[in-house]
């Protein structure tokens, strides 16, 4: 296995940032959470500058993997509130769905709140494959 200094470095951040926010389409950005197809075709193109920091397939199609689950259920409004239940601040889920905040919240603020939750989490997978199959 790898060392955490060879798992996570600016190149995995840089590598996340394009394939996320330059490579990624209006149309897959729209569609990745309701259509397998483009949430899909987006975890494919998020992956490819990935190729420049590592060759190992195992972490390539982690990276793959986990991307295409993490967009397609927008797994991190579920972590958003969770973590905001936990905290005291427990809401139902059905006035809190969309972003993982209820309602109430600014929605300019929630949906901030849940990207920042959504790159961390994509982060985090990331340096783990590199680490676990550097």
């Amino acid at each position: 296995m790898g060392t955490y200094a060879q798992s996570f470095t600016a190149a995995a951040i840089v590598c996340h940032l394009v394939g996320d926010y330059v490579i990624q389409s209006d149309k897959m950005a729209t569609a990745k959470t309701s259509q397998s197809l483009w949430a899909a075709l987006h975890a494919l193109s998020y992956a490819i500058p990935f190729l420049l920091v590592t060759q190992n397939p195992m972490a390539f199609m982690f990276i793959i993997g986990t991307h295409f689950v993490i967009d397609r259920w927008r797994l991190a409004r579920f972590v958003c509130w969770g973590k905001n239940a936990i905290g005291g601040s427990y809401a139902p889920w059905s006035e809190c769905s969309a972003t993982g905040y209820h309602k109430d919240r600014p929605p300019w603020l929630a949906v901030w709140l849940l990207i920042i939750a959504d790159n961390t989490m994509h982060l985090c997978c990331n340096a783990f494959a590199m680490w676990r199959w550097p």
